[in-house]
C-alpha cells in the first residue's frame, strides 16, 4: 500500500485535513508531517495579536497521522481489496490524554510519531509524540479510537 492511498482514504478534507506526508508506516508505527498554514481559520482570535495553534488542533493532527493513518494501514492489511476508500472506513475517537510542552505558531511544520500499543476488537491505541522542526518535543500522549470497515 502506498502512502498516498492512505492519505486519500482519510475521511477529512481541507481545511480540516492535518496530514501533508506520511514518512513511514508499518504494522507497529506511523510517522508523518504537517505544516500549519499561516492563514488557517483557527488562528483568528487564538490568541489576539499573537496566534498560537490550539491544543485541540495539535491533538487532531496527532490523531490523524498517528492513529487514523496507522489504522487505515492496519485495516487494509486485514482485507483482500487493493486499498480501502474513505467511505468504507468507520472511525471514532474514543480517548485522548495529551501533555503539551511547546507552542506551535502559524507556518511551522511538525512531525508526528506514533507507536501502536494495541489493535484489537476494532480499537487502536497509540503512544503519539509531536516534534517541531528543531526536533523538540511539542506534545505527547495516548490516543485511542475505534476503526472498522
Amino acid at each position: 500500500m502506498n502512502y498516498n492511498s492512505i492519505i486519500s482514504a482519510l475521511p477529512y478534507s481541507k481545511p480540516f485535513l492535518f496530514v501533508d506526508e506520511i514518512l513511514e508506516v508499518n504494522a507497529e508505527a506511523c510517522k508523518g508531517t504537517y505544516t500549519f498554514l499561516e492563514d488557517a481559520y483557527f488562528y483568528k482570535g487564538h490568541f489576539k495579536d499573537h496566534p498560537v495553534t490550539p491544543g485541540v488542533i495539535l491533538t487532531e493532527c496527532m490523531s490523524q497521522i498517528g492513529v487514523v493513518c496507522l489504522g487505515i494501514y492496519l485495516l487494509n492489511s486485514l482485507v483482500d481489496t487493493k486499498s480501502l476508500a474513505a467511505e468504507e472506513i468507520e472511525i471514532a475517537l474514543s480517548s485522548t490524554q495529551i501533555d503539551f510542552f511547546l507552542p506551535i505558531y502559524p507556518g511551522e511544520q511538525v512531525r508526528v510519531v506514533s507507536k501502536k500499543e494495541y489493535f484489537r476488537f476494532h480499537k487502536l491505541k497509540c503512544a503519539v509524540e509531536m516534534f517541531n522542526s528543531n526536533n523538540e518535543l511539542v506534545c505527547r500522549g495516548m490516543i485511542a479510537g475505534m476503526m472498522k470497515t
